[in-house]
């Protein structure tokens, strides 16, 4: 698309816009105030390792119908130019239940085809890790969802996986989006909806999925728990039932008010489970129910939370990092072999590699973003990946997808709720015996808002001249890891902080973890830093 003034883009927007309701939206933005509509038409949304995520609205610099063309049109410009077969192979394409995910999968599949590639639309919607799964399943050139996961209610979204099942990474990213600045969003080639080379993908999927899941069980004699579950308005409940059922393991008692696909998510403001009160309802469930164990996904089921029991009868909800270490001590002691590998982040907790040591296997940290744990066991094919996990309520307990996927998870943390009550403790009981064997790793994060270009300048700054003391502290080592924009010191006592700039909002990030005592002190004197 041409830099024309806002003014005049603006109409040329509105003459091609399909939808009635963005073409009153937009009508109204050139009737009112110029800095409005300049906010909507300076620039557009960019293209990365996420693929486009935004709220819906009219403009370049929103999600909407034009703007999701325009990417359908680059990505297929990119398979043409990358894969010999991409044509044939085709693309699978999924859809959550936010505003107009079905109308932007549909005008992906009718922009492929017009392209000359195979379109695989599915004819429901579907969870994340099922669309991830079935890349490689079918042997598709690339995936495509439409979703915005766990953002606010107002966001759509546009996720794309290539051939390998994994989130991409560079330099496919910046392949990709080369490829959308040549297409102008308000002249893109269609076809109808039921041409030749669009065709239907439904159950059969779902259910080849679902026979897979079955193996993510370690000890199939352990009778589950009682789980109570929601789905938190997104699109994982009827698999997550389906589920546990296929791994014989009791249904779940779903919270009814959030079972249901519901893009307005009515119940939660934001619907991602770690924000404060998302899991109330949940919690509310489980103790009424008198559950064992409490499990949670976002939107698009690709990730999970967990609550358990404490002695007093509250409930806990589980840090990121505690579910992850409770996954790897799980796997590893039901496994053998020291060929096996497990993966997590640079944010996340070092505890994992004394657990991967303790067991004799392999274990590596990576940057933040499930893409690169994939890329981890993608490049390390000699070794037998066990489990990936980000601090981020992020894991992956399967050989496929190479993403994140938030129903084989639960299957199997509910198994190990069961074989726990088996062996006569309590999920609080295992994670205090871990902190026996390894020292209680405690953490702690912050945030500092700032401008993106603040946040970098002061990143810059700490790392062209790394502080001698944190927290009154001496720094016995600081490590670069330039790729990830993050900076990593040691203090004396073995406490760890870390610091990076946001690569999706205006902050700088803060990370601490220390064994035996608090690390939110020195998270704090770091930030202090930044001043």
């Amino acid at each position: 698309m041409t830099h024309d003034d806002p003014k005049h883009a603006a109409q040329r927007w509105l003459a091609a816009e399909p939808d009635a309701d963005i073409r009153e939206e937009l009508e109204a933005l050139i009737a009112g105030e110029p800095d409005e509509l300049a906010d909507r038409f300076d620039g557009r949304l960019q293209f990365g390792t996420a693929g486009l995520r935004g709220a819906v609205g009219a403009g370049p610099l929103r999600m909407n119908r034009l703007v999701v063309r325009q990417a359908a049109a680059g990505l297929a410009r990119y398979i043409l130019d990358t894969d010999p077969r991409g044509a044939a192979r085709g693309v699978v394409i999924g859809f959550d239940a936010r505003r107009k995910s079905d109308v932007f999968a549909s005008d992906t599949a009718r922009v492929m085809a017009a392209h000359g590639i195979r379109a695989m639309l599915f004819d429901q919607q579907v969870p994340t890790p099922v669309l991830a799964w079935s890349i490689t399943d079918m042997d598709a050139a690339a995936g495509v969802v439409v979703t915005a996961s766990h953002n606010p209610p107002a966001d759509n979204g546009y996720k794309v996986y290539l051939a390998d099942g994994a989130q991409i990474v560079p330099p496919h990213d910046a392949g990709i989006a080369a490829c959308i600045d040549q297409v102008d969003p308000t002249d893109v080639t269609l076809v109808g909806a039921d041409h030749d080379l669009i065709s239907s993908v439904g159950d059969e999927v779902f259910d080849r999925y679902l026979a897979a899941i079955p193996g993510v069980r370690r000890r199939p004699d352990v009778a589950g728990p009682t789980v109570a579950y929601t789905a938190m308005h997104g699109v994982g409940g009827a698999t997550v039932l389906r589920a546990f059922e296929a791994a014989g393991l009791p249904t779940p008692i779903p919270v009814a008010a959030q079972f249901d696909p519901d893009g307005t998510f009515p119940t939660v403001s934001f619907p991602n489970p770690e924000e404060p009160g998302a899991m109330d309802l949940l919690i509310a469930e489980a103790q009424q129910a008198g559950a064992d164990l409490a499990i949670a996904n976002d939107p698009d089921a690709d990730r999970l939370a967990i609550a358990i029991p404490q002695p007093d009868g509250s409930w806990r909800r589980l840090g990121g990092d505690e579910i992850g270490w409770l996954f790897a001590d799980y796997l590893l002691a039901n496994g053998d072999g020291d060929d096996r590998l497990v993966v997590t982040t640079l944010v996340s907790s070092a505890l994992l590699g004394k657990i991967a040591a303790a067991y004799g296997v392999h274990a590596v940290e990576t940057f933040t973003g499930f893409k690169w744990i994939a890329r981890e066991v993608l490049d390390r094919p000699e070794l037998e990946f066990v489990m990936g996990y980000e601090q981020a309520l992020g894991y992956l307990v399967t050989q496929q997808p190479l993403d994140k996927d938030g129903i084989s998870a639960a299957v199997l943390f509910a198994e190990m709720a069961g074989a726990a009550a088996a062996d006569g403790r309590t999920m609080q009981q295992w994670i205090d015996d871990i902190a026996a064997r390894f020292g209680r790793h405690v953490l702690a994060d912050a945030s500092v808002r700032m401008s993106p270009d603040d946040a970098a300048a002061k990143v810059a700054a700490l790392r062209a001249d790394p502080p001698g003391t944190v927290g009154g502290r001496d720094v016995v080592s600081t490590e670069e890891y330039p790729e990830a924009n993050l900076l990593r010191f040691e203090l004396d006592g073995g406490v760890r902080v870390q610091i990076r700039p946001s690569g999706t909002e205006p902050k700088v990030k803060l990370y601490g973890e220390a064994v035996d005592e608090d690390p939110a002190p020195f998270v704090s004197a770091l930030a202090d830093l930044l001043s």
